[in-house]
């Protein structure tokens, strides 16, 4: 992915969090309805980059494990998308491309920061466990179903009950639970639920 298109997609969740119009670009009126909204200064403020913490990494690798190989979706009907490395997905991956170690953690660093750069502005006040969990979510199923889940509404309105029972819910990949993906959330729901 490209800067741009980061970039991009940054603006377009802190647009979507702050209720105003979504056009990709961080502008004066992005600006002026983030002051606004957070009182001229949030602590911590959503535009810093949190990291997620060596817990959440794990984690994280612990369920996408490492293939240097792209394999198509384990659990999808048609195989897509192709996956590589440490759960990379998009342009470019597809049968017969293989990485060496260096690039597939090389992206996962790039793919890491955008998630934890949206999840931030998804979700400002967090926990670090809370944002640990938050992020393995989005980087498993997308950030577009993290914004629009019901897990993210309750979080947002305080209930972190609701939202850590939320987590079970996604389990499914065309229809079918999949046991790892039991596991992941059972795995998540417990690290957002962490004291």
């Amino acid at each position: 992915m490209t800067k741009a298109t980061d970039n991009e997609a940054f603006a377009f969740a802190a647009q979507k969090w702050l209720g105003v119009k979504e056009d990709g670009h961080a502008g004066v009126q992005t600006m002026a309805a983030f002051l606004e909204k957070t009182g001229n200064g949030f602590t911590p403020s959503p535009l810093a980059h949190r990291r997620v913490s060596s817990e959440g990494v794990a984690l994280i690798h612990s369920f996408e494990s490492c293939k240097l190989t792209a394999y198509p979706d384990p659990g999808s009907v048609d195989g897509k998308p192709w996956t590589i490395g440490w759960g990379s997905t998009g342009p470019g991956i597809a049968k017969g491309v293989v990485w060496t170690q260096a690039q597939a953690d090389e992206r996962f660093t790039a793919d890491l920061a955008r998630f934890e750069k949206a999840v931030a502005l998804m979700a400002p006040v967090t926990t670090q466990s809370q944002f640990d969990a938050l992020v393995s979510f989005a980087y498993n199923v997308g950030l577009g179903a993290l914004n629009d889940s019901t897990l993210l509404r309750l979080h947002k309105a305080g209930n972190y009950v609701g939202a850590k029972d939320q987590f079970s819910r996604w389990n499914k990949n065309d229809g079918k639970t999949m046991a790892g993906l039991v596991r992941r959330r059972a795995a998540e729901a417990a690290l957002y639920g962490k004291a």
